[in-house]
């Protein structure tokens, strides 16, 4: 009771600390909802990427690695939903390429020569 009617810092730090721990939408840490935002967003820019390079080189791995990405930033809401989606095109397209590739050439490479 000599906490509530004396005031002083101490009382202050009692009422805060018990203000904080009842309020259950309270996070933990203020940075978690930007931070997951910052990783979503990265996930679709680098499914983006590889999809682009997947068209290149190595389709075979980066296509589908694209679309992994690709689906785990837009699972994530990204606030860069138009590049995800992007990346998960090129990385369909990637695996499309890689088909046509097969069935034309009976191989899994380039060829540019004739």
């Amino acid at each position: 009771m000599a906490l509530t009617s004396t005031p002083g810092p101490r009382a202050s730090r009692v009422t805060h600390a018990s203000r904080v721990s009842h309020d259950p939408h309270a996070s933990r840490d203020p940075r978690a909802p930007r931070a997951s935002s910052r990783e979503a967003d990265g996930l679709a820019v680098a499914s983006f990427v590889l999809g682009l390079l997947g068209l290149l080189v190595m389709n075979i791995l980066l296509g589908p690695a694209a679309i992994v990405m690709a689906c785990l930033a837009l699972a994530r809401s990204t606030a860069r939903r138009g590049r995800a989606l992007l990346g998960l095109a090129l990385g369909i397209a990637d695996l499309v390429v890689l088909a046509v590739l097969v069935t034309v050439n009976g191989t899994v490479s380039w060829s540019f020569g004739g």
